[in-house]
């Protein structure tokens, strides 16, 4: 079974709660966006890179989530959550799934 690279599932989070925030208003149904994704993700990062991996993940999304709330007052919501999503899109990509060998895109057709 093919495993699903936790990156864009870690960067899609924080877009998506932020998305249903200005959409919705509710910073609670936001809220619930984002710990769905990030405990998909730290689950995910148990499973392949272990405990310590995963807290630090979990914990750098975390700091990634307070950081945007300080950033947003001097760059705004969206551009924020865009500079923390990529941001933690990419230390779970460095840190989880490249070493898992996860592809970066799609393998050819020669290579299936």
């Amino acid at each position: 079974m093919r495993q699903v690279p936790t990156a864009p599932v870690a960067t899609a989070s924080f877009l998506a709660a932020w998305g249903v925030v200005d959409a919705s208003g509710s910073r609670t149904a936001g809220g619930l966006v984002l710990a769905a994704g990030g405990l998909w993700c730290i689950g995910a990062w148990r499973r392949r890179a272990g405990n310590r991996t995963a807290a630090a993940l979990g914990g750098a999304g975390f700091a990634g989530f307070v950081l945007s709330h300080v950033l947003g007052l001097a760059i705004g919501s969206w551009p924020a959550v865009i500079v923390v999503a990529l941001a933690v899109g990419a230390l779970a990509w460095i840190y989880a799934d490249a070493r898992e060998g996860l592809p970066a895109r799609r393998p050819s057709a020669a290579a299936r």
